[in-house]
């Protein structure tokens, strides 16, 4: 009996050994796979302006980041063994709604980056929340200077031109000794910061500021605006504008070029390019019109683009959307498919990557992407109903890089 219950013990013993000896090894397995980076979902969270007066800004975003994401996978949505999931959030354009959003999209959704949005002052109400669950946002398409000047935090990076990259290329454009300008833009961040930015590089060149003239982002009436220009009696005009709600008809029907004041700006995008037809001539500058790049890239955007949306071709934002899925791909590489926001803030300050629009590289100070922007001119061209950017030189990230300001 003594001999049974020996042979009995000893044998629990081994079961037992054997259970813990499969234990480890299934734990070893696993850790093995967790390190490898194989396996899994990335999730990622974006956030634009799928409604409201920004609405073009953001579907033109949501194109791009589609379109980005399947060249920079080669049409797997995959990278380093793991799923891409992308959950669009709409923010209204309203800052109290984009916080929503992103709570939502961090709590609930888990999502491992953010990028957005289309208004600068939804991604400033939105910047905290990136640093406090140390995630990585992609900043795209808003321009706001203090996204990455005053505001900034080191899981910020910004793939959108800032305000001071605008303004660098406009000033270059019409600013030198003794020139007086007169500026109008909407007043909330995006236009303080867009007229701010030119200030300061014209009065560089030697150009006189007589009048910054602000209206209300929403209006529809400009004319009090516009007769304060008029009283100032500069030579040049700079507008900074955003949205349906453009000033364009207006300023040609008070006639300010026959009173001898020169209109200058971005061209911006395709919409607000059809109001712009008593502009023809005018010289500026240009983030992205699709003919303006030269690169393999550009050219299969374009393609693309006109394949999948009835032969529209890509707007002003739509590179910038594409650009936002590269950089978040590249960086992913680089990391093996960690996601974590610690692991890639090293990884991507510095970091170059191919886009539409050329090599963009992200600065390290401030993580603001160097970036090719184009001078140009509004010309009539035979088929196209609208003025058409047309290029007169390629200006190099060098050219207008920015100061740093965080």
């Amino acid at each position: 009996m003594k001999r049974f219950r020996s042979f009995l013990f000893l044998c629990m013993f081994a079961i037992i050994l054997a259970a813990c000896s499969d234990t480890g090894d299934s734990d070893t397995t696993a850790s093995s796979d967790e390190g490898a980076g194989e396996g899994g979902t990335i999730k990622v969270g974006v956030l634009a302006s799928l409604t409201g007066a920004l609405e073009s800004y953001g579907k033109q975003t949501q194109r791009g980041f589609e379109l980005g994401l399947e060249y920079a996978t080669e049409g797997t949505m995959e990278v380093e063994g793991k799923k891409i999931e992308v959950i669009w959030e709409d923010t209204e354009t309203k800052p109290e709604v984009a916080v929503q959003k992103a709570t939502k999209l961090l709590e609930d959704d888990g999502v491992d980056f953010l990028v957005g949005s289309s208004s600068s002052g939804d991604t400033l109400a939105v910047l905290p929340l990136a640093e406090e669950y140390e995630k990585i946002m992609i900043v795209e398409p808003a321009v706001a200077d203090s996204i990455t000047g005053s505001e900034f935090n080191e899981f910020i990076f910004r793939t959108a031109r800032n305000s001071s990259q605008d303004a660098y290329a406009a000033a270059a454009a019409i600013a030198k000794e003794g020139v007086k300008i007169a500026t109008f833009a909407p007043d909330y961040s995006f236009g303080w910061d867009g007229v701010s930015a030119f200030k300061t590089a014209a009065e560089k060149l030697g150009a006189e500021i007589v009048l910054e003239e602000f209206a209300d982002p929403a209006a529809t009436d400009f004319t009090s605006n516009i007769q304060k220009i008029v009283d100032a009696k500069p030579d040049y005009l700079f507008v900074v504008w955003a949205g349906a709600n453009s000033p364009w008809q207006q300023i040609s029907d008070m006639k300010l070029q026959e009173k001898g004041i020169k209109i200058s700006t971005g061209a911006p995008d395709i919409i607000a390019l059809q109001l712009m037809g008593p502009l023809v001539g005018m010289e500026g500058f240009s983030v992205y019109y699709h003919t303006l790049p030269n690169n393999e890239i550009n050219d299969w955007m374009v393609e693309e683009h006109k394949k999948r949306y009835n032969n529209e071709v890509p707007d002003l934002f739509t590179p910038g959307g594409f650009s936002a899925a590269v950089a978040m791909v590249e960086a992913l590489k680089k990391s093996g498919g960690d996601a974590d926001g610690n692991t890639l803030i090293p990884l991507m300050e510095g970091m170059s990557f191919d886009t539409p629009k050329g090599t963009m590289t992200f600065r390290e100070e401030d993580h603001q992407a160097l970036q090719p922007m184009y001078s140009i001119r509004l010309e009539t061209v035979e088929g196209v109903d609208y003025p058409v950017p047309v290029l007169i030189r390629e200006l190099s990230p060098e050219e207008t890089e920015p100061p740093v300001m965080n």
